[in-house]
């Protein structure tokens, strides 16, 4: 199969090293230099320093890309995904896609597949998401995530297609649930990173850990989702990788503000984008208006907002009254 990754981040760069090991792959950039530096050096020494580029493996920023591809992989954040459905759409209207993104666009506070909805797609498409560290998955560790689509066959058809032998990669039908898994791990993330800062110990992470499940899921089930989703890969799988492992930018964002750092300049600081940040706030109101309590998302905000400090969110938590699990 013949795959364009649109975004050249980390991310999108890790999937596309990984697949190209067994399928042509072009790695596709709207940049034309950032192209041909990379195409030259046979990595991407921005975002992903050190991961050499297979053979299989081609960066270009021409758009004939698309009139070649079988499918494509939309690597953007939340924040870019309806531009770049959009030009996707305008350039190759027949051409199935796959996005990357976890998260709720801003102000409008929908999952990615709405936004794509609202694109006017008619063409399959899903959503490529579960427990999975760039870096890792580049190097062509193990790793296993879930391809969401509406449409069951295509899920299945894809992810057989795509599937490898350090990727592996379960279909799944329920796209609500595979998208606020993906989402609200990266709030629970930035907690979990506060919860370490503040050197509150494992039992206190595993507690967040185990309610901050509680939280997606019962926010996934008020949304249309399937409770048995948030037991999988792109729920539990992802929250316990993302609320614990070095390499997650929105655990590094709780890390920082638990010792009280602006949040201004962590974000300035880590160089990616962390999901989490513009999430938490999205899917607080989007909570709210569902009568869908979630007390730690709720304390996220406070400390991302500056009206409470790390450590008062923590005291304000554990001062809740007890309740049946």
């Amino acid at each position: 199969m013949k795959l364009a990754v649109l975004g050249a981040g980390a991310w999108g760069t890790a999937l596309a090293i990984a697949f190209a090991r067994q399928h042509p792959t072009c790695l596709w950039t709207r940049d034309g230099k950032q192209a041909a530096t990379m195409q030259a050096e046979g990595e991407n020494a921005r975002y992903l320093p050190g991961q050499v580029f297979p053979p299989g493996l081609t960066v270009s920023a021409d758009k004939s890309v698309f009139a070649w591809a079988e499918l494509a992989l939309v690597a953007t954040p939340v924040a870019g995904l309806r531009a770049t459905v959009s030009a996707l759409t305008e350039m190759a209207p027949a051409l199935p896609f796959l996005w990357l993104c976890k998260g709720l666009e801003a102000e409008s506070g929908l999952l990615p597949h709405q936004v794509v909805a609202e694109v006017g797609v008619a063409v399959a498409n899903g959503a490529l998401t579960g427990p999975s560290f760039a870096d890792e998955v580049a190097r062509g560790l193990p790793a296993a995530v879930t391809l969401a689509a509406r449409d069951t066959e295509f899920a299945r058809t894809t992810a057989q297609a795509l599937n490898g032998s350090r990727l592996r990669i379960y279909a799944n039908d329920d796209l609500i649930g595979a998208e606020v898994g993906g989402a609200v791990k990266n709030v629970l993330a930035i907690a979990s990173g506060i919860s370490d800062g503040l050197g509150l110990g494992l039992n206190a992470r595993a507690a967040l850990m185990t309610r901050g499940l509680a939280e997606i899921t019962r926010f996934g089930i008020a949304l249309g989702a399937r409770r048995e989703t948030f037991m999988g890969l792109a729920g539990m799988g992802d929250l316990i990788l993302t609320c614990t492992g070095d390499l997650s930018r929105n655990r590094r964002v709780g890390l920082a503000l638990a010792v009280g750092r602006p949040l201004t300049d962590i974000t300035r600081e880590l160089g990616h984008v962390a999901e989490g940040v513009s999430t938490a706030r999205e899917v607080q109101r989007r909570a709210a208006a569902l009568g869908v309590d979630m007390p730690i998302t709720d304390a996220v905000c406070a400390v991302l907002e500056g009206r409470m400090s790390a450590r008062e969110a923590v005291v304000n938590l554990m001062g809740r009254d007890p309740r049946v699990e």
